[in-house]
């Protein structure tokens, strides 16, 4: 490429960008671009470097000022989902700076969970640091702002939901409904209460919240109770809101066998025509099988699953199935916690034996016995006794037999047809429950962060954990949209030849890329 000056008569000189190739053994010059409107020291400059001589010229430097660079591709990839999924119209119809600000919560939740305050901080203009802001036009946004965009919010919950329910639950399909508890910093709400603690902080109140999903995982729903709610006491408001608001006819609810008990199956789930349900025995039900003979480790010699009928459950069908791997946990565990509680009672029988100042007293010895066996709930497996001449104990070897027989299995029970769902639809969808923990799991630790919870009054603390269900419901459909790319597994349940034994390792069918093209993925799954 060179410069070309090429007069023009009376007027001033055309100045064009060309090049010369060679084409059938003769010359061509092309035309690339008309240099005329450019200043006499830009076009030297050009013609300078077009010969490669660099001397003179300034350092790239200082050709250009950069005033603020903010980063933009994670924010235009919620965001894209975000409009792709239009949950701003689900939010609001109308355009509002409240809606603005709802948005801007939700997305803040999935790029940097943080407190309100914060949040607000990183949308103004003078500390944001990515693009935010800016996009939503909420440069100027306060905290308090956020505060009233999150009661206006709340006040649409059910709306939303209703939406929700109306794209993802159809009827005669599957609804999930699992239950989780989140620890509480501060007594001072109401709805923070002392109950059972699954993060395992006895310590602090909580919050219980329940979560409605399809069944392959999406949420739709989510409710927040006092911290001493028992799970079965959640069923009936969720069947009320499956039936009535969201308009389900016929659907099948799955719960684990803690919510879905006999008393609420009776009282909440048997009375409604059309409802059925999934969920498992417990185990002093399944023991209750197994004392006539109906469930023993025999009905899996040649199978993986077997379907039994029991008079006290008419009209439902009994799944029961073995997991290998479960047995040899509980085999593990339950040895290891025998033998814990077997050297405390060799010490406390060696304080009843030893000369000076024996342990006499049987209120006690009572005492410790229960102590140490009551920690570890083991007191089941052994028989033992107060005497004059000490603690007699020994191991119960029939209880442990009879404890043993039944390791790995399980029974799940259903009144749903064997025409509609097979014992190994049964199983998978019992086994769907995984999905919505992991959709908890997600929520409290792993990246929405809805905890540590910042908030006293009970409508904001509803309004936050509706905020973290919403930013998870876009996250879900990002990692639907970037599962090529997460390298997801291939290999569904469904697939599996049966749902009882262990999974094994998919294949890869593409080969792992070195590199992907980011604005690729911005514009083409996210349709930013």
């Amino acid at each position: 490429m060179y410069v070309a000056v090429v007069p023009n008569r009376s007027s001033p000189p055309a100045v064009l960008l060309r090049e010369s190739l060679r084409q059938g053994g003769k010359v061509h010059n092309r035309t690339l671009a008309n240099l005329s409107h450019w200043s006499a020291e830009k076009i030297e400059a050009l013609r300078q470097v077009l010969k490669g001589d660099y001397q003179g010229l300034p350092a790239l430097e200082s050709a250009f000022d950069i005033t603020r660079s903010l980063p933009h591709g994670h924010v235009a990839a919620v965001l894209g989902t975000l409009r792709r999924l239009q949950l701003d119209t689900i939010l609001d119809h109308e355009p509002s700076r409240q809606r603005q600000a709802a948005l801007a919560l939700i997305a803040a939740q999935i790029l940097e969970p943080s407190s309100k305050l914060a949040t607000s901080r990183s949308l103004r203009a003078e500390t944001c640091h990515h693009t935010l802001g800016e996009e939503l036009k909420l440069s100027t946004l306060h905290e308090d702002d956020l505060y009233a965009a999150m009661d206006w919010l709340v006040t649409r919950q059910a709306a939303i939901e209703t939406v929700l329910a109306r794209r993802h639950l159809r009827s005669e399909t599957l609804v999930l409904y699992a239950l989780t508890s989140t620890y509480f910093e501060g007594h001072h709400c109401p709805l923070a209460q002392y109950g059972y603690s699954r993060d395992e902080r006895r310590s602090n109140p909580q919050i219980v919240f329940g979560i409605v999903s399809s069944a392959d995982g999406c949420p739709v729903a989510v409710e927040v109770f006092e911290g001493n709610t028992g799970d079965p006491k959640t069923v009936a408001a969720q069947v009320a809101k499956l039936r009535q608001r969201f308009g389900l006819a016929r659907l099948i609810l799955v719960g684990d066998r803690g919510m879905l008990t006999e008393k609420r199956i009776e009282e909440d789930l048997r009375p409604q025509e059309g409802l059925e349900w999934i969920t498992a025995l417990r185990a002093v039900q399944i023991q209750k099988l197994a004392s006539p003979g109906m469930v023993q480790g025999s009905l899996f010699d040649e199978r993986d699953l077997a379907e039994i009928q029991h008079p006290d459950y008419p009209g439902e069908r009994l799944i029961v199935g073995r997991n290998p791997l479960l047995a040899a946990e509980r085999l593990r565990k339950r040895g290891e916690l025998i033998q814990a509680a077997e050297k405390k009672l060799k010490e406390i029988e060696v304080a009843t034996k030893r000369k000076r100042q024996p342990l006499r007293s049987p209120e006690r010895i009572s005492f410790l016995v229960g102590k140490a066996l009551g920690t570890a709930k083991v007191e089941k497996y052994f028989l033992w006794e107060i005497t004059p001449q000490g603690l007699p104990w020994e191991r119960n070897p029939e209880r442990l037999a009879r404890e043993a027989a039944l390791d790995g299995i399980y029974v799940l029970r259903t009144c749903v047809s064997e025409q509609f769902l097979d014992g190994k639809q049964t199983v998978l969808a019992y086994k769907r429950l995984a999905v919505v923990e992991r959709a908890f799991r997600s929520l409290k630790s792993v990246d929405l962060n809805v905890r540590p919870i910042r908030h006293r009054a009970p409508e904001r603390v509803r309004a936050h954990v509706f905020l973290a269900m919403l930013a998870y419901y876009v996250e879900w459909h990002m990692r639907q949209a970037l599962a090529p790319v997460l390298f997801d597994d291939e290999q569904r349940g469904d697939l599996r030849s049966s749902p009882v034994a262990p999974e094994r390792r998919s294949r890869l069918r593409h080969p792992r890329p070195r590199f992907f093209n980011t604005r690729t993925v911005e514009y083409d799954l996210f349709n930013v």
